[in-house]
């Protein structure tokens, strides 16, 4: 813990001040690191994180605590309402940390996208991590254990066994976890003795807004949802219309934000305009091999732009899922006859009505009489008026030299008999 002289007015000194609310994403993770690279460079005397957060992504909690663990000046959460799971973390990691009366900090246990609690090889991992930051700020790592492991035993914090510790802003203080508790940022810089520092307060750009927004746990598996059911139901369309314009902008969005948040790069987008180039061909080039290489090389793209297979694998198969039941039910309405496929399956049918025949049906043929070349057993050659017919008997032998009648023609088929029957 840091010792606070009060007294000190601050004259002289920077400091500034970095909001983190809503969910702790990817988007957020590149606005911290963004804004402290702003501050150590501008020789930020002071650093204050103001918190209100329930929480979001371990792996975004996990790359903004290196972040803090490293910055030169010194640091400060205020937790305004809430830091709560990956937020507490995130206030473990700084060297103060202040609470107003009303707000929290903890309940920090691992929950995975379906809302269930995460397997023991993350939960282990976590907890070490919540432990690791309590003791780099010589903070008591028990409690920092027990608001991410429901095994430990703190009765005394309403922590029993079987529940998650969440600390109020008294417990906070009662176990050194919080320096103070203060009602707004006034009396903040009042106890931290920056009354009159010069106070720089960071915001998120339109972009990091957005790709913010855009990397939300919540939000990704809609995104790819969207893309996908656009694109299919678009080749039921005729032309390019507002489904194929709504699925080709989900896609965009999702690369945008994640490109902004600095989770794609390049070779992923390569990656992806490769892989739509290959469907694009396999539509008009049936075959099957560079349909399954794109669609291959679209998933990669999406896998290269997360750390977290397990949660991009959950947002591709709800995707998955959805599109093969929008395709199902497109495919028993609507069949395969309006949009791309109309260009690509072969309608025209070469039937007896348009004029088609597959064999001519020798009528004249019948009853004409000529001599068998070979014996009929029941099929062989024989000759007509000089033309050499392959002929059938109607189940009998015929021995060769045999004269023989046409009786019947049935398309390419000439049954004959012997002329003296």
């Amino acid at each position: 813990m840091n010792e606070i002289v009060a007294e000190d007015n601050g004259d002289g000194k920077l400091v500034y001040i970095i909001p983190i609310e809503d969910n702790v994403e990817r988007g957020l993770e590149a606005f911290i690191r963004r804004s402290t690279d702003e501050a150590i460079q501008a020789n930020a005397d002071h650093i204050i994180f103001e918190i209100n957060t329930p929480g979001g992504r371990v792996d975004a909690a996990l790359e903004i605590g290196a972040i803090l663990q490293n910055l030169d000046a010194e640091t400060t959460s205020f937790v305004t309402v809430k830091a709560l799971s990956a937020g507490s973390y995130i206030a473990l990691n700084t060297d103060n940390i202040y609470l107003t009366p009303q707000a929290s900090m903890g309940a920090s246990q691992v929950i995975t996208g379906d809302g269930n609690a995460a397997d023991d090889k993350s939960q282990s991992a976590w907890i070490a991590a919540m432990r690791g930051a309590a003791t780099s700020k010589q903070r008591d790592p028990i409690y920092a254990e027990a608001m991410a492991d429901p095994e430990v035993d703190l009765p005394d914090f309403g922590a029993d066994k079987g529940k998650l510790l969440t600390l109020d802003a008294s417990s906070a203080v009662e176990v050194d976890y919080a320096e103070g508790i203060v009602p707004h940022r006034t009396e903040l810089l009042h106890q931290l003795g920056l009354s009159n520092a010069e106070i720089v307060e960071m915001e998120t750009t339109a972009a990091e807004s957005i790709a913010r927004f855009l990397t939300d746990p919540i939000v990704v598996p809609i995104l790819l949802s969207l893309a996908s059911i656009g694109l299919v139901v678009e080749l039921y369309s005729p032309g390019f219309g507002l489904p194929g314009s709504i699925g080709l902008a989900s896609l965009i969005l999702y690369f945008y934000g994640h490109f902004v948040a600095g989770l794609a790069g390049y070779e992923a987008l390569i990656l992806l305009v490769v892989g739509i180039i290959l469907l694009v061909i396999e539509v008009f080039a049936p075959g099957g091999i560079l349909g399954f290489i794109g669609i291959g090389a679209i998933v990669g793209s999406l896998f290269m732009t997360t750390d977290d297979v397990g949660h991009m694998s959950m947002s591709i198969a709800i995707a998955l899922v959805l599109t093969i039941i929008v395709s199902v039910i497109l495919f028993k309405t609507i069949g395969l006859e309006k949009g791309i496929f109309r260009h690509v399956i072969l309608r025209e049918a070469t039937t007896t009505e348009g004029g088609y025949i597959s064999n001519v049906n020798r009528l004249d043929l019948i009853g004409k009489e000529g001599k068998t070349v070979t014996p009929l057993r029941p099929a062989g050659t024989a000759i007509f008026d000089g033309e050499r017919l392959d002929v059938v008997s109607e189940g009998a032998y015929i021995s060769a030299d045999v004269d023989v009648k046409i009786v019947k023609t049935e398309g390419s088929r000439v049954v004959v008999r012997e002329a003296n029957d």
